[in-house]
């Protein structure tokens, strides 16, 4: 066992257009870090929150300490065990960039590593699921799995909980734009849970994730990009992004293989086949939002195929 652990688990993009639920990718970068040492006390203490003066150190209400709890209880012991836990918030809050899921992804690795990394991935995300939960009302995967695991995960069922890794192209570059606004996850939940949907739009999509699984298997980017459209949710969170549409015309105008909402938003992510488009196309977009009168921050590079890890003090 270790005497002290530091985690940097990375944001993510979800539902990739028509995933709802069942889509998710982990970026590069951002990222949220999470330190943990022993402690004599039993349970989690959360020490100090740096970068998010709204979140507090109460490990019940704080999505990180509720996984660390979660990993707690798996882990059988004679005595129990206590944790000191500090977390460094490096992402904006209700981004639609998976913030929630990062820090309690970090959260759960964090524990996990400090008594032996006795837990698989796998049972790891389950426990991450419990900080989600807290945070967004519900406990969905699509950003909880891509962070913790890595790459492109597509959650085949809930119940039980069945994820599926996809295959990430050497080619594809993923682009997503942070405008600097908010979007309340569990309030964008909600327009969805009130809307009623036509089958036609249920088709639409179901077409369009069929196609993109079998896109990133073949490595067909043309038809990967075809794929990224959303006929049910994407339409009602769209006026809770400013700009959006300007934002993905931009993008398409560029060479963006396809654009849509990460989550709630109001991040909006784009795919590219190379470097220098995925640059021009961040451009793009990022001119479009300055065009509506907001600045915001791009992150652009290959889809992160490692997932959260155990990082060095000096990182």
């Amino acid at each position: 066992m270790r005497d002290r652990v530091r985690v940097f688990a990375p944001a993510s993009a979800s539902n990739l257009g028509p995933g709802f639920d069942v889509l998710g990718l982990a970026l590069q970068e951002p990222g949220d870090i999470v330190e943990v040492s022993r402690s004599e006390t039993p349970g989690i203490q959360i020490l100090e929150v740096t970068g998010a003066p709204s979140l507090n150190t109460d490990p019940n209400q704080n999505t990180a300490g509720i996984a660390g709890s979660a990993v707690l209880r798996q882990l059988e012991s004679a005595e129990p065990r206590g944790v000191d836990m500090w977390v460094h918030k490096q992402m904006p809050l209700a981004s639609g960039l998976g913030s929630s899921a990062a820090s309690s992804v970090a959260g759960a690795l964090a524990v996990n590593e400090l008594f032996g990394g006795l837990l698989s991935r796998r049972a790891l995300v389950d426990c991450a699921l419990h900080g989600e939960a807290a945070a967004s009302g519900s406990m969905h995967a699509d950003n909880v799995a891509p962070s913790l695991l890595g790459g492109i995960v597509l959650v085949r069922s809930y119940d039980p909980l069945d994820l599926v890794s996809l295959p990430v192209p050497p080619r594809l570059r993923v682009v997503v734009v942070h405008p600097h606004a908010e979007v309340e996850t569990a309030a964008a939940r909600r327009l969805v849970e009130d809307s009623r949907f036509e089958i036609s739009q249920a088709v639409a999509n179901l077409g369009n994730v069929a196609a993109l699984v079998s896109a990133l298997h073949s490595g067909d980017l043309e038809l990967f990009g075809r794929s990224i459209h959303d006929a049910l949710v994407e339409p009602i969170r769209a006026p809770l992004v400013p700009a959006f549409a300007e934002v993905r015309n931009a993008a398409l105008a560029v060479g963006a293989l396809g654009c849509s909402i990460s989550g709630s938003g109001p991040s909006v992510f784009a795919f590219a086949d190379a470097d220098d488009v995925a640059a021009a196309v961040a451009d793009a977009m990022q001119g479009a939002f300055r065009a509506a009168g907001l600045e915001s921050d791009r992150y652009m590079g290959p889809v992160n195929t490692r997932g959260a890890r155990v990082i060095s003090a000096a990182e």
